[in-house]
């Protein structure tokens, strides 16, 4: 047997009046994700331990085995692993954002999905500002800053403030007076640039700045082969799920096409997993698409999505023995354009059926399986 797990990043929600009192999952047109439902067993999975916030570095950890209470330091140090950047003793990566701030006011936590090209643009002229602080360019507006000497900051996520005047969110501890000079010198830098002025001259938003959040120290992540007894590979377009990997020690799975928005290749993510599975026991297929239509507050992406993912999926039900579980990480919901940590459902195609007929929230609260806790989760599935 193969396993290989779909996760739509944000997908689930709220119902919603606009919908009819039904939530983007009730209302899209998914047969594929019905079907698993329909034909395996249902339940309901909580992702986010109490005390921490609901994000996709907690929420995936723990869906992949690893306790955020004992393996999580910080979204910073995963994505450091997924871009290479070794982090040595003392060293913090934070997570930095490029965003658009005018008058005080977090405009933009993406500066309009600003392009990788643009975002290393300004990132190699800010760089050459610093002298012990670096900075390194990710995927589009996601970026990396590494700090030498760290203590460590609280800070805010972007996504979580958008429209509210930063001045009660800035970092706030032991690294706050360097993050808050960096931040700053983005400022001046980033002003009059020229990936600036060309994105101004197009209609587009500027990144007026950066927004350094969630650091920490490299973690250690057991071997995903020790800890399952199985080869496991990810494909995903964003380095959080990579660097998680890497740390994991499973296989990274490039895609073409894969870009971590909207306008990903979905199809192309499933042919890569369902060929990735000849050589390997386990793909973990993650999707970033609804989380993005969710922060955006977008009903129709969001749908789009979903459906979208759906299609996608039918690829991967064509293969032959190979057990299928579909789940978000956490939901992203329109209403509120950020994550809760409300547990989330989830449906596994493998042996023995509970009677549930559709994929959704309030379907998967029927199932079978009740309430799993999400470090139990993939022990769950292999077994199934």
């Amino acid at each position: 047997m193969k396993y290989i797990l779909i996760l739509g990043d944000g997908m689930a929600d709220e119902p919603l009046a606009e919908l009819g009192g039904r939530t983007p999952l009730e209302y899209a047109d998914i047969p594929n994700m019905d079907r698993i439902a329909r034909e395996g067993r249902c339940g309901m999975l909580r992702t986010v331990p109490d005390g921490f916030e609901p994000g996709s570095d907690t929420a995936n950890l723990s869906v992949l085995g690893y306790d955020p209470r004992t393996s999580y330091t910080g979204r910073g140090p995963l994505e450091a692993a997924s871009m290479g950047v070794d982090l040595r003793k003392g060293e913090m990566a934070y997570r930095c954002n490029l965003v658009t701030i005018r008058d005080g006011v977090m405009e933009d936590f993406n500066a309009g999905h600003i392009s990788s090209t643009e975002g290393a643009g300004l990132l190699r002229d800010l760089d050459a500002a610093f002298e012990d602080v670096r900075v390194y360019p990710g995927v589009g507006y996601r970026n990396l800053m590494v700090v030498p000497g760290a203590r460590g900051a609280v800070t805010t996520p972007p996504h979580d403030i958008v429209g509210q005047a930063v001045r009660d969110y800035l970092p706030r501890g032991g690294d706050a007076a360097i993050l808050l000079d960096c931040m700053e010198r983005s400022r001046e830098v980033f002003a009059g640039h020229p990936v600036n002025r060309r994105r101004l001259h197009e209609g587009k938003a500027p990144a007026t700045g950066i927004w350094p959040w969630s650091g920490g120290e490299k973690p250690s992540l057991a071997p995903f082969r020790e800890k399952y007894g199985l080869s496991g590979g990810m494909i995903s377009a964003v380095d959080l799920l990579n660097g998680i990997a890497r740390l994991a020690g499973m296989e990274v799975i490039h895609v073409p096409g894969a870009t971590g928005f909207l306008d990903t290749d979905y199809e192309a993510k499933a042919r890569y997993a369902v060929d990735a599975l000849d050589r390997l026991d386990f793909v973990y297929m993650h999707v970033e698409a609804p989380d993005e239509a969710g922060h955006m507050g977008s009903v129709e992406e969001k749908v789009r999505a979903i459906e979208r993912l759906d299609e996608a999926i039918g690829i991967i039900l064509d293969r032959p023995e190979t057990a299928v579980a579909v789940l978000p990480d956490h939901p992203t919901p329109i209403r509120l354009k950020t994550h809760t940590a409300d547990p989330v459902p989830f449906a596994m195609l493998g042996e023995g059926r509970d009677g549930v007929r559709a994929f959704s929230e309030r379907d998967a609260a029927k199932g079978s399986f009740g309430l799993v806790q999400a470090p139990d989760f993939l022990s769950l599935f292999f077994s199934c």
